[in-house]
């Protein structure tokens, strides 16, 4: 039998201490919103690195090909369609890379390496042209994204707010429809079933054609929506008089984004001709992924904080709880406990503390998030957060790894002021009190 175990949970039952059952009140309380914060802030960096992330790559895709001479205008520089890869890359899985290279004792390179987690999902064409929508009252800059009757329109239907994606037959029936963002039509007053006029300059003329509105789009990232439109890419080629089987370039979807640098570096060497490059949407917005790994930073900030709080609580409760019990202890040094067994006694009444607040921090962490995420009660600035509200991403891997991590780190700490009890006399502490 463990007599620390069972000493411990008839003190913790048996503790009807007006000043000690305000302590571990005050203990269990700080642990429960330490952990709830943890899991809140968790589940809300997760949720916005998701959101974000999805949102970019739906729409922009996870590694590009295009020429080598693609500038950063949105200007496509024309390359063809049948290669050697397309649409065969979607074949490609799991790519060993290097991860460490270094010498041995005898001078010979050696190499370690590993698997990605996954491989290609998906590739699809695409072409850009600038031009310049015009109505009766307007003008706005726009990107127009050429897309075949091939492309997955499973993104943008997720993110339609009105009417519907291009018709399947508008590609061959030659009828210039138009997906434009939300925030476009609002700018320009229009509505599903509206015509207006774009603008193109092409070697140097004024270039015009009319299109219809068949549907409107919101990802949340309105610094990129207000400068897409995705059209027939024919009417592109019709445009720049190229040939039906020449476009800007591949999008191309790998099936984790952790991938996406390895296997863009794998594609480029493995598998592109001279004339074609190939980049990693890392790569092309940085910004976006440098504040995206800076919320990792305020996390790990976070985390420390709410650890420390506990850590603080859980051992002044621990003091207080072994002065309390002075008499305790010396009962029990006097009848041959050592140190150890006694500050065991402890621990275990600790241990017991912090599983309640452990209790208590999930049902609330979780509960909070579980509402937000349902409700969006919290708002957030578009302009500034990208998003219209605060996402929430429940993972229940990182609950339990929050949870092992905050027990065992608070209870080794609290080895320390245990220490206390070896300090104190059997003689000293039956005359205590």
């Amino acid at each position: 039998m463990n007599f620390e175990f069972d000493i411990a949970k008839k003190l913790a039952i048996g503790n009807k201490k007006a000043f000690a059952n305000l302590i571990i009140k005050i203990a269990i309380a700080a642990v429960a919103i330490s952990l709830s914060v943890m899991i809140i802030s968790s589940a809300l960096i997760s949720g916005f690195k998701h959101e974000i992330s999805d949102n970019i790559f739906g729409f922009w895709g996870h590694i590009h090909i295009t020429d080598t001479q693609m500038s950063r205008s949105y200007e496509s520089i024309p390359i063809s369609k049948n290669q050697k890869f397309y649409p065969s890359l979607d074949t490609i899985g799991k790519v060993e890379y290097i991860t460490d290279e270094y010498f041995d004792d005898e001078g010979n390179l050696l190499t370690t390496t590993e698997f990605t987690k996954g491989g290609v999902s998906k590739i699809q064409s695409f072409t850009y042209l600038p031009g310049i929508i015009s109505t009766k009252s307007q003008f706005e800059g726009i990107v127009l994204k050429g897309i075949d009757e091939n492309y997955d329109w499973d993104f943008i239907a997720n993110y339609l707010t009105k009417g519907e994606v291009i018709d399947p037959e508008a590609f061959s029936s030659g009828e210039r429809q138009i997906v434009i963002s939300s925030q476009s039509a609002n700018r320009l007053n229009l509505d599903v079933g509206d015509e207006f006029i774009v603008h193109f300059v092409i070697d140097g003329k004024d270039t015009r054609k009319k299109f219809k509105v068949v549907g409107m789009y919101r990802t949340g990232l309105e610094e990129y929506d207000q400068k897409f439109a995705l059209i027939d890419v024919n009417v592109i080629r019709q445009l720049l008089n190229w040939s039906d089987d020449l476009i800007g370039g591949f999008e191309v979807y790998v099936d984790d984004l952790d991938d996406a640098t390895i296997l863009s570096d794998y594609i480029y060497v493995e598998h592109l001709p001279g004339n074609l490059y190939s980049e990693s949407i890392r790569q092309k917005f940085p910004n976006i992924f440098d504040w995206l790994d800076l919320q990792d930073i305020n996390l790990y900030v976070i985390l420390l904080l709410m650890l420390l709080v506990s850590i603080i609580n859980m051992a002044t409760a621990l003091l207080i709880l072994i002065l309390e019990h002075t008499n305790v202890i010396g009962v029990l040094k006097a009848m041959g406990s050592s140190n150890w067994s006694i500050r065991k006694i402890f621990l275990y009444y600790a241990a017991y503390i912090v599983g309640l607040g452990l209790f208590w921090g999930n049902l609330i962490g979780i509960s909070i998030s579980l509402l937000q995420k349902k409700f969006k009660l919290v708002k957030l600035k578009e302009a500034d957060y990208y998003l219209s509200y605060a996402p929430i991403k429940i993972d229940l891997t990182t609950i339990l790894a929050l949870n092992l991590g905050a027990l065992l780190l608070i209870m080794l700490v609290l080895i320390i002021p245990s220490y206390l009890v070896s300090r104190i006399q059997p003689v000293k502490a039956l005359r205590f009190n």
